[in-house]
């Protein structure tokens, strides 16, 4: 597997794993802290039904 930061290769079972050290362990902590990343919320009803999504059956 890579560093998600850096692409580095790292091992399983390394002690920062996924992260390939302490410092690109760092940058992702405070890329989250400056809300660099967002996690998504679910779609509304609404918006759900807005989507053009063929039912079950039809695909039968």
């Amino acid at each position: 597997m890579k560093c998600p930061i850096c692409k580095k290769p790292v091992s399983f079972g390394e002690p920062f794993m996924p992260f390939c050290s302490e410092r690109c362990k760092m940058i992702d902590l405070a890329n989250w802290a400056e809300e660099k990343y967002v996690i998504s919320t679910p779609l509304s009803l609404h918006e759900l039904a807005d989507l053009d999504i063929p039912d079950e059956e039809s695909n039968r």
